[in-house]
Parts: structure tokens; sequence; C-alpha cells
């Protein structure tokens, strides 16, 4: 009995893996631009002065800017990823409740698998730093969590409790 658990729990770590490597490998993130060579071995202040060359100045000012498109980048990827996994999770969430009588160690596995593909989907939702989409990616999650609770666990014992009243 105790094998039938793990199984569950290892199918749904496997399959949420499966599509956060899934997304990675098929949906590239940004690269982090590359610190110019000035920048990583040249002192800033090669004067006695205590100024900085005005190519040292011109190629801070260009990492800059590339390391701030960098971040834009990455907080769209970081949305875009969120979403995506998100659509996989509401996915993996109705094929669970679709066999839950029919496999329900699948099914359970499923569910599990959903559960934690949501959790990454709202952590990479946190990554995106938009207060609104975090919020509406939040409060996806919870819809979905109240809904799979009652038609998981309140349908079944409501049904159960109806078939004892008409005996």
């Amino acid at each position: 009995m105790l094998i039938k658990y793990v199984y569950i729990v290892f199918l749904g770590i496997i399959l949420a893996t499966f599509v956060g490597v899934g997304i990675a490998a098929f949906y590239k993130g940004p690269v982090y631009p590359e610190t110019p060579l000035t920048l990583k071995y040249s002192r800033p202040y090669p004067e006695p002065a205590g100024t900085p060359s005005a190519q040292f100045i011109l190629e801070q000012e260009a990492f800059d800017a590339q390391s701030k498109q960098y971040q834009k980048d990455l907080e769209l990827y970081n949305r875009n990823v969120s979403m995506a996994s998100l659509a996989f999770s509401i996915l993996m969430l109705v094929l669970s409740l679709i066999f839950f009588k029919k496999i329900p160690t699948i099914a359970d596995g499923l569910l599990i698998g959903g559960v934690l593909t949501l959790g990454y989907s709202v952590i990479r939702g946190f990554s995106s730093n938009d207060d609104i989409y975090r919020f509406l990616v939040v409060g996806a999650g919870v819809i979905i969590a109240m809904i799979l609770g009652y038609i998981k666990f309140v349908l079944p014992q409501s049904s159960a409790n109806k078939n004892n009243k008409k005996k």
C-alpha cells in the first residue's frame, strides 16, 4: 500500500519537472550580457586625479543599458513561463478530475503534478515584477484549489451522505 503513495508522489513530481524542463527546452530565456573586458580588468580611476577615462564611462553606460534591457526581457520571460506552466497545470488538474473515478492512482499523480506545476507558475509569476499579474496568478491558484477541493473532497462526501440517507 505504501508503494502506491510513493508512486503517486513520484508521478506528481516527475510531471511538474517535465513541464518545467519542457518549457526551458522549447522556450529559451534571455542571456545576460557579457561584461566588457575593460570593465572586468581595468581600474575605473587610472589617472591620478581620480576620474575615469571616457572609454570606461562609455562602456559602463552601454553595459548598464544592456543589463537593464536584460532585466526587462527576464521579467517578460518569467511572466510567459508562468502563463505556460499555469496552462499545463490546469490541463493536468482537469485530467485528474476526468480520471479520478476510473484510474484513481494516475489521477492522484496528475493532481499532485498539477498542484506542483501551479506552485511553479506562481513562483515564476512573482519574478515578473508585475503586481497585477501576481494577483491574477495567485487568484487563479486560489480558485483552482477551491474548485479542486470541492470536486475531489466535498462532492464525494455529499453523495455518500445522500446514499446513506436513502438506505
